[in-house]
C-alpha cells in the first residue's frame, strides 16, 4: 500500500510540473509572438517600446518562474521522499518536549527552512529581474528588514496557532477536524479585521489623504455608494517598487480605502474616483464574504480528507515519514495538496475574473467608464502588464481578466 501512495505522489508531481511547463511555454512563445506589433485597441494609448517592454518582463518572469518550479519540485522530493522531514521530525522528537509542543517546533522549523530557501530567489527577483526592467525601488537592507519582519511575525502568530491546533487534533477525538475548522475560520476573519490597523503598519506607512480634489470626489462617491471605512489612506509603495494598485481591506469597522503613492502619482481625479468605484463594486456585491464562504466550505473539505489520510498508515510511509503523527499528516497534506489542487485553478480564476467584470460594471454605472478605460491602460503600462497572455495559461494563472477582454467589456457598457 505504501508503494502504491509513492507512486500516486510521483506520477502528481510529474504531471503537475509537465502542466506547469508546458502552460509557461506556452505563455512565452505567445507573448514572444505578439511582441512585434500593439493589439489595435491598444495602438493610440500605448507605444510600441511600451508594448515590447510588457512582453520581454513577462518573459522574464516566465522563464524565472519556471526555475522556481524545478528548485520546489526538487525540495519537495527531498523533504518526503528524500526524508528531510523524517529527520527533522526525529531531531525535534529526540529533545522529549510533549507531542503537541514538538509538533509546534518540527512545523516552525519546516517553516525557518522553507523561507531561507526562498531567500535568495526572492532577493534575485528583487534586485535583477524588477531592477532590470526599472520598478525596484528596495534597498538590500531594507529587503532583509522586510524579510526578518516576517519571520518574527510568522512566530509570534503561528507559535500559538499551531499549538491550539495541533491541541484540538491530538485531545478532541473523531470531531477534532470541526473545532480545528471553526479556529481556523476564526483566525481568518481576526486577520481580516486586524491586518489593515496592526499588520500592514509594520511594513508600510500609511497617511490620511489629504489632496481636496480627490478628497472631495472619493468622499462623493462613498456617499453615493453607502460605504463607510475608517479612512482613505496613501502607502508608500515606492519605497519598494514603481508598481501602482489600490485596494480596500479589513472588516466592520476596520475597513479602509488604500491607494498606492505611486498610483496617485500618474492618476488624475476623475480616474481616482473610477479605480475606487471597482474596488466598491466588490463591497457592493459582497465578494469578500462570497471568497471567505467558498474558503469555509473548501477548507471543510480539506480537513476532512486530512482526517481520512491520518488514518492510514500507508500516508505516511509512502511520502517518507517513519512515526506517525498529527503534525506530520498537516505537514505532507500542506505540501502534496497542490499537486492536485492546480486542476482546480481554472475554476478559482473564472470565479475571480466573473467578480472583476462585477466590479468593472459597478465602476461604470457609478462614475465613468471611460475614466476607467484610461485608468486602466496607465496601469497596465505602469506595471508592465502584457496585453497579449496566451489564453491558456491565463485561465490557469490571472485573477483579473486579460487587457483586451476587459477593456472590450468596459467599452460595451458605454454602447
Amino acid at each position: 500500500m505504501a508503494q502504491s501512495v509513492t507512486l500516486i505522489f510521483v506520477v502528481a508531481l510529474i504531471l503537475a510540473f509537465l502542466l506547469e511547463y508546458w502552460l509557461d511555454q506556452r505563455q512565452i512563445k505567445h507573448v514572444s509572438s505578439k511582441r512585434s506589433k500593439v493589439p489595435d485597441e491598444f495602438a493610440d494609448r500605448i507605444s510600441l517600446e511600451e508594448h515590447q517592454k510588457a512582453a520581454d518582463y513577462t518573459v522574464v518572469r516566465t522563464r524565472f518562474g519556471m526555475f522556481g518550479q524545478i528548485i520546489g519540485a526538487i525540495f519537495l522530493l527531498i523533504w518526503t521522499l528524500g526524508g528531510g522531514l523524517d529527520l527533522l521530525d526525529q531531531f525535534w522528537r529526540a529533545q522529549l518536549f510533549s507531542p503537541v509542543w514538538t509538533g509546534v517546533v518540527v512545523m516552525l522549523s519546516f517553516l525557518v527552512i522553507s523561507e531561507l530557501i526562498d531567500l535568495p530567489i526572492s532577493a534575485y527577483r528583487t534586485f535583477n529581474i524588477e531592477q532590470r526592467f526599472g520598478f525596484n525601488k528596495s534597498t538590500i537592507g531594507l529587503f532583509l528588514s522586510d524579510s526578518a519582519k516576517q519571520m518574527l511575525l510568522t512566530m509570534v502568530i503561528a507559535i500559538p496557532l499551531l499549538w491550539v491546533i495541533l491541541w484540538l487534533m491530538q485531545h478532541m477525538g473523531d470531531m477534532w477536524w470541526l473545532y480545528v475548522w471553526a479556529v481556523w475560520m476564526g483566525f481568518t476573519l481576526f486577520m481580516l479585521w486586524a491586518y489593515p490597523a496592526f499588520i500592514a503598519p509594520l511594513f508600510n506607512k500609511f497617511t490620511p489623504l489629504e489632496d481636496n480634489e480627490h478628497r472631495t470626489r472619493i468622499e462623493n462617491l462613498l456617499t453615493r455608494c453607502g460605504f463607510k471605512s475608517n479612512g482613505i489612506f496613501i502607502m508608500d509603495g515606492s519605497r519598494r517598487s514603481s508598481h501602482g494598485n489600490a485596494y480596500f481591506t479589513g472588516l466592520g469597522k476596520n475597513k479602509r480605502i488604500v491607494f498606492f503613492d505611486t498610483l496617485l502619482e500618474s492618476l488624475d481625479p476623475e480616474e481616482t474616483e473610477a479605480v475606487l468605484a471597482h474596488e466598491l463594486g466588490h463591497f457592493r456585491h459582497k465578494h469578500i464574504q462570497k471568497r471567505i464562504v467558498s474558503m469555509a466550505i473548501m477548507t471543510l473539505v480539506g480537513l476532512g480528507i486530512l482526517g481520512y489520510l491520518m488514518q492510514q498508515p500507508a500516508f505516511y510511509s509512502g511520502l517518507g515519514i517513519s512515526e506517525p503523527s498529527q503534525y506530520s499528516a498537516l505537514l505532507l497534506f500542506m505540501m502534496v495538496l497542490p499537486l492536485f489542487s492546480i486542476y482546480l485553478q481554472p475554476i478559482f480564476s473564472w470565479f475571480s475574473r466573473k467578480h472583476e467584470f462585477e466590479a468593472d460594471a459597478f465602476a461604470a454605472s457609478q462614475s465613468n467608464a471611460s475614466r476607467l478605460i484610461q485608468a486602466l491602460v496607465k496601469l497596465y503600462k505602469e506595471n508592465a502588464s502584457t496585453l497579449t497572455p496566451d489564453p491558456l495559461y491565463s485561465a490557469f494563472h490571472d485573477s483579473h481578466p486579460p487587457a483586451p477582454v476587459r477593456i472590450a467589456h468596459l467599452t460595451a457598457s458605454q454602447s
